[in-house]
This record gives C-alpha cells, structure tokens and sequence, in this order.
C-alpha cells in the first residue's frame, strides 16, 4: 500500500499533509501554557470551540466601551524560524495586540491566536503558545483560545505566521485620545527593547541580503549575536501605561510602530496643536544605527520605518510629569520628557522631530 492512500486505496487528509494527530499532540503540549495566562472572568477550558469570558465584570462599568485590535509580527517569523526559537516570538505578537488596545486606556481583558503552520511540529507549535500566553501575562490578559492550521502546498514544513486578536474594556468617560490633549502637556517617552516588531523587512534586506551577514554573526557594538538582536521581544507596556493612568491623569498614548515615531504620535494630535519632540533626549541603539550605516538609509527613511528606541508615548499634564516619571521608575520602565505639546503655527504635520540623537 502506498503511503499516499488509505487502507482502502482512496486519498486521505494525512495523504494531503495534514496530520490530525500531530495537531491533537501541540494542544496536548500546549495546555500548561495557556492555563497561566488566565483571568478569574475565564470559562472553561482549552479545546471548545468558542472561548468564555464571563461579561458580569461589566456591571461595574457605567458604561463600558470594548476596544479590540488584531495583528501579527511581519517578517519577523522568519528570523525565528531560520534560529529555530519560537518561544519569542509571541511576546511580540501580544505587545502589537494588547498595546494598541490600552493607547485608548483600555484594560486588556483577553486573546485568541492563529498560528499557521507548513506542517504541524507539536513542541514548535507548544513553543510558539508559551510566549503568546507568557505575553499575555505581561500584559495582564488571559488566552482564552485560538486556532492551529495546517497548510502543506502553500507553506513549507518549516514555515510558519502568526496572528492575534484582543478586547479591552475602557469606561466610556476616561476613554484617552486626542480631544483631551492640551498646549503645554509634556511628552513622556518610554524606551523600546529593540527593533520590536515593525520594519523588518527593511532590517533583513539591508543586514542579511545586502550586507550578508549570518544571523550566528557576533556584532561588537551589538555585545551579542545578529540573530539575538533581531529576536529581541517587543517590550509589552499594557501595564505601565494602567499604572500611570491610576497614579496621575493622562491625556493620550502612542503606540510607537509602523510608520515611526512622529507619524503615530500625529495620530493622536488635535488639530490646531503639534508635538516637538526632541532627538537629543535620547540615544537609539546600536541597531538602529547599524541598519542605517549599512544599508545607507537617509534618516527619514529610518525614522519612517523604525521605532528608533522609543515604543510607547504618553502625553500628560506638566503637572504630572513628576508622578508620571516616579511611577514608571518604580516599574523599572526607562522614561524620559521627550518633548511637549505647543500650537501648531505654520507646521502642517501633527508631530515634529527636532535637533540630532544624543550620543
């Protein structure tokens, strides 16, 4: 009998690359996983079809506003999948979810994932959920569940993506934005812990295809391997940003991805003000310029690409900078006044970038 047929001469699902059993044995893996990254408002368990928050928790809320938001890591997979470590990669995918959710000031309730996969390897799988439900523990939500396909002839045994989807609840009347934003409020920024997850596909043009350089590549001003670098995981700021918003007021977040610093935090701008943010409050890492020395990247080229070390913007009073700072040190988070909010004038862009980057 040849292996491409079942018992009966016919095609079966295995025939076609799919191994339901390999697929029952990454759930069986995965389990230990997502049970700590739970919430008390979770209902049963993992293999249902649907997964169960129990809603009552609203009844506290006046009126509760869910917010919701979905993404995946880009091309940064790849780089996990070349290095064969997947229990990164899903702290990035949380932090792209879960920290567009609280730029709103929304708490993070909880998470479902989608991995697809080339063909089912149950500890890569296993792997790949530990980081998801590992970041969900960061950001203070619970996975309640998520979906594991399998597409042979469309991707190799060896390639993978992921994708998630979030919900937060937020009452309606401290919902942060830009209406709230005032001139004179400060500009905090909090420090990002690498590349995070945006631009890679710039990042891996330039260091691995142009300048050829092996992810095993020991980077002196990096103090570390290429491939370490560019797995770094997204810092997740969900609960510093819930810290701050209970220690002091905040008008607005920025989350600090596609598209650079100023093109995100213009998002969150009024009309009729801007935001100046000065370079030479910080140094970006050693990565950044790595990436542009190599690839001769022009500067706004980076800076439209790159988070250029900042990931995460809170604007509040300059009345609560203090207690804004002093609670985000406590938190062990790097934050610093990057800038702050002024009329707009004859500027026609909802944020500003000036002066050079520290050295």
């Amino acid at each position: 009998m040849s292996e491409t047929h079942s018992a009966e001469g016919g095609a079966s699902y295995a025939a076609a690359g799919v191994d339901i059993e390999a697929g029952d044995r990454a759930v069986e893996l995965m389990k230990e996983w997502v049970k700590k990254a739970q919430r008390p408002e979770v209902l049963g368990g993992l293999g249902g079809f649907a997964g169960l928050f129990d809603a009552s928790a609203l009844k506290n809320y006046e009126r509760p506003l869910l917010a919701s938001a979905t993404d995946g890591v880009g091309t940064k997979v790849d780089i996990a999948r070349q290095l064969g470590i997947y229990d990164t990669i899903g702290h990035d995918l949380v932090a792209m979810v879960m920290d567009d959710i609280v730029v709103c000031g929304a708490e993070p309730l909880f998470m479902t994932d989608y991995i697809c996969v080339g063909k089912v390897h149950p500890e890569r799988v296993a792997a790949i959920v530990k980081g998801i439900a590992e970041g969900c523990v960061l950001a203070g939500c619970a996975l309640v569940g998520g979906e594991t396909a399998e597409h042979p002839g469309l991707l190799g045994e060896d390639d993978f993506d992921v994708a998630g989807a979030g919900t937060g609840v937020v009452e309606a009347d401290r919902l942060l934005g830009a209406d709230r934003i005032r001139t004179g409020d400060a500009v905090i920024a909090m420090a990002a812990s690498g590349l995070h997850s945006n631009g890679y596909s710039l990042v891996r043009h330039v260091l691995l295809n142009q300048a050829g350089l092996a992810l095993d590549t020991h980077i002196e001003e990096l103090g570390r391997t290429l491939g370490e670098e560019l797995l770094e995981p997204t810092k997740i700021y969900s609960l510093d940003c819930l810290a701050l918003m209970r220690t002091t007021e905040v008008h607005a977040f920025s989350h600090i991805t596609g598209g650079g610093l100023a093109a995100n935090l213009a998002r969150v701008i009024p009309d009729g003000l801007r935001a100046i943010v000065d370079r030479s409050t910080w140094t970006p890492a050693p990565i950044f310029d790595l990436v542009g020395r190599t690839g001769q990247v022009e500067r706004l080229e980076l800076e439209k690409t790159l988070n250029m070390g900042v990931g995460m913007i809170a604007i509040v009073p300059q009345e609560s900078t203090d207690v804004a700072l002093a609670t985000l040190a406590d938190r062990g988070a790097d934050a610093w006044v990057a800038g702050e909010i002024t009329d707009r004038g004859e500027h026609t862009t909802g944020a500003a970038l000036i002066g050079d980057y520290a050295s």
